[in-house]
């Protein structure tokens, strides 16, 4: 019997999840393995083998045409590699960014399934739109406060500012993806997660965030 699509994007986000829990347990009684580091880092080569991957399978005449777009977005995935190595040092903000990328993805698309509205960039992604975006942002910054409150049990006001950053970035990670997807023309980066496609289509929202908060802790 053939698994639908939804199962099969169920049972590949519980993996998923069942693989952070185990990592972060590892981490808490071996910290000097540094688990949450080189899983980053595996997981960010990955997606760079992926990239390259799709720049090897488009025509040359596509690949002539955004060379340029197609070299940097390489490029920016390398300098993702080295923040992956510095920032995955430090589980706790892996944590927290988690919580905020994660929360602005739910909220975006919930907002956005519920009041609908302007497409935020139709052309390249067709539903994404502004409320959800704010939705996204607001899921997001409320993620950050979570945090501070779980781990400090008390209101930190400087939080607010990183959840609105990292989710309007995680957002437009989001953007630049789909973006190098129709450039090449295609759907998913893989499909070797089923039912969410490649681990790019995964991380897209890191895209932009990780280099940011290695450029804050240096």
């Amino acid at each position: 019997m053939k698994i639908s699509e939804t199962v099969l994007r169920f049972i590949s986000g519980a993996a998923m999840l069942a693989l952070l829990v185990v990592a972060a347990y590892v981490e808490k009684v071996a910290p000097s393995w540094h688990v949450i580091r080189w899983l980053s880092v595996v997981v960010v080569c990955g997606a760079i083998i992926e990239t390259i991957k799709c720049f090897a399978q488009t025509t040359k005449e596509n690949f002539q045409k955004n060379s340029g777009v197609f070299v940097f977005f390489l490029m920016w995935l390398f300098v993702m590699l080295g923040a992956a190595y510095v920032v995955g040092a430090r589980p706790w903000i892996m944590l927290w960014l988690l919580m905020i990328i994660v929360g602005a993805d739910v909220g975006a698309w919930f907002f956005g399934m519920i009041f609908g509205g302007d497409k935020m960039w139709e052309r390249i992604s067709a539903n994404k739109t502004w409320s959800g975006q704010i939705g996204g942002i607001a899921c997001g910054t409320g993620m950050s406060l979570l945090y501070g409150l779980l781990g400090a049990h008390v209101f930190m006001s400087d939080l607010v500012w990183v959840g609105i950053s990292v989710a309007l970035l995680s957002q437009y990670g989001d953007l630049t993806a789909s973006f190098i997807k129709r450039r090449l023309n295609i759907k998913d980066f893989s499909h070797i997660l089923p039912g969410h496609g490649g681990i790019l289509d995964r991380i897209d929202g890191w895209i932009y965030v990780l280099p940011l908060i290695w450029f804050m802790l240096r």
